[in-house]
């Protein structure tokens, strides 16, 4: 199984995929239609049915079930993402294999004279003996999420061809996830009628992922009063400093650098201005909605405060929700998902590791939408940086567990 995950994920990694936020467009990259167009045509092999890109490069697809009675069990689905992140590197991954891992710093890149370091990242030699896949130190991995995307195919691949019995099960490939779910978001849920899903994103060997943040966006708008320094008294009204005057009271330490685990923060990650206008933009994310919602009050507060203080200045604040935390949709009627989840890790010797994830999936969305959507590991680590890695027998493990739903799903594992 290893080295067929691996010939697919160096065939879908060749696919330049990066999502850009810029865009306004979803998908926001051509690439991520040809890599969904690439799938479609080898589900159409498969004998997959109801094939379908939409005008948003969303991908579905149906496999029936071939159980005796597919309405006995619950009708799943699994979820991937087709782009890869921007992370200031190149977009073209030029992934390494390194066979039997001896330990030690890797040389990612000889001329350019890139490595990843074990000082820096110890975690690589708990794989020593496995085989990896690396970077060449220019770009990222692209394992988030095109590891998900090769465990997929190979998982449904071997259920096709071995006729393993399974109920009616859906796929769906989607666009744009690292910049906002926006994939997700458009995904017309009649061609994904499913009882409960999975995704498979992040997160080493192991993890499981059933709380995200509660998360959202904000943004400041203030137009000053411009003037020249001779005649600005009385008349002047700086946009720069109504932008810092808001910066100063927010609580600093409620930030991104000073909090952990379910800790929720309110991060001002970009200030534009000019003399005449300025930008506040703001990231908003709590476990807890109530919290949430208490932070998007604050933010509303001090914004009523400044347009007092600042009776001249134009300032204008919108907010909006980008998805919630998969736990708040969890109840005892469909809690059943997780529960096989778990049970699909013990049958195949992995030891779960439950982490409430400081961030979010296409599942965080999903199940807002009435469909729970929880979230297991590709095995894969140091998403979003050059020292992205995989190690091989990690995405197999992963790859198992895949296999382990589905029997566990149909019946033929307890």
């Amino acid at each position: 199984m290893k080295e067929e995950l691996l010939e697919r994920f160096l065939r879908y990694a060749a696919v330049t995929s990066q999502s850009n936020a810029k865009a306004g467009t979803v998908p926001s990259s051509p690439g991520q239609r040809r890599l969904a167009e690439l799938l479609a045509s080898e589900l159409g092999k498969l004998g997959f049915q109801k094939i379908e890109i939409s005008e948003y490069s969303v991908l579905t697809a149906f496999l029936p079930g071939n159980l005796p009675d597919n309405s006995a069990v619950p009708t799943v689905g699994w979820v991937a993402h087709l782009d890869t992140v921007d992370a200031g590197l190149s977009p073209d991954v030029h992934p390494q294999v390194i066979r039997g891992y001896q330990g030690g710093d890797i040389c990612l890149n000889a001329e350019k004279d890139l490595w990843m370091r074990t000082a820096e990242h110890p975690e690589v030699e708990d794989y020593i003996g496995d085989d990896l896949v690396v970077t060449d130190g220019t770009s990222v991995l692209g394992a988030d999420n095109k590891s998900a995307i090769a465990n997929v195919m190979t998982a449904f691949t071997r259920i096709v061809k071995e006729n393993r019995p399974h109920g009616n099960i859906y796929l769906a490939f989607v666009p744009d996830e690292e910049i906002g779910l926006c994939g997700a978001k458009k995904m017309d849920f009649s061609k994904f009628p499913v009882d409960f899903a999975y995704t498979i994103d992040c997160c080493a060997l192991g993890e499981v992922v059933y709380q995200t943040f509660n998360a959202g966006g904000a943004t400041i708008s203030i137009k000053g009063v411009t003037a020249h320094p001779m005649s600005s008294k009385g008349v002047l009204v700086n946009p720069t400093l109504i932008a810092t005057d808001f910066v100063q009271m927010m609580d600093r330490t409620a930030t991104p650098e000073c909090t952990e685990g379910t800790e929720g923060f309110i991060w001002v990650n970009s200030i534009v201005s000019s003399p005449a206008r300025a930008t506040v933009s703001i990231k908003i994310r709590d476990h807890n909605r109530a919290k949430y919602e208490e932070k998007k009050a604050t933010i509303a507060r001090a914004v009523e405060y400044l347009k007092t203080r600042y009776p001249r200045a134009v300032i204008e604040l919108t907010m909006s929700d980008v998805y919630g935390n998969i736990e708040d949709a969890l109840t005892d009627e469909n809690r059943a998902s997780i529960d096989m989840l778990y049970r699909a890790l013990e049958i195949e010797g992995v030891q779960p590791k439950t982490i409430a994830m400081r961030g979010g999936t296409d599942g965080s969305y999903i199940s807002t939408q009435g469909i729970i959507t929880p979230n297991y590991f590709t095995g894969a680590l140091n998403f979003h940086s050059s020292c992205e890695f995989m190690p091989l027998s990690a995405v197999e493990k992963s790859t198992q567990v895949t296999l382990a739903l589905v029997d566990l799903i149909a019946g033929t594992k307890h």
